[in-house]
């Protein structure tokens, strides 16, 4: 993995260090592109003391914000002045056990299939 990877993976970590409530599932840093499975837990464990000024819950899309910027603002820092991230991203909520596993097997195997991504360098006609 090169330092932009590096980053990218201790920039998912942070979510689960930074938001007591999400916890990481399956994922795959790509050359070119992400995927994750983020499990978002809505209820409070009441074993545990809740703060008095009570943990708001993050929507996906601020999670996923959280995650851009900060590793956006690192790879930057490193020298790679003008990344930048998609502006969306594609999110699914998934329903049951079937589709988890379905989704996880799609992430575990898409390094497999980098060599025909049509933004893989080695696919790339030159005019």
């Amino acid at each position: 993995m090169n330092q932009t990877g590096v980053i990218v993976n201790s920039r998912w970590q942070w979510l689960s260090e930074r938001y007591e409530y999400v916890e990481l599932d399956e994922y795959v840093i790509m050359p070119n592109h992400f995927h994750g499975i983020l499990i978002i837990q809505t209820r409070r464990d009441r074993s545990r003391p809740v703060p008095t000024d009570a943990l708001k819950i993050k929507s996906l899309s601020e999670l996923i914000g959280a995650f851009k910027t900060t590793s956006s603002k690192r790879i930057r820092e490193i020298g790679f002045a003008y990344f930048q991230w998609q502006r969306s991203f594609y999110d699914h909520v998934i329903r049951n056990d079937d589709e988890l596993n379905r989704i996880r097997e799609y992430i575990q195997n898409n390094p497999l299939k980098w060599s025909l991504d049509e933004y893989n360098p080695l696919n790339q006609t030159q005019l």
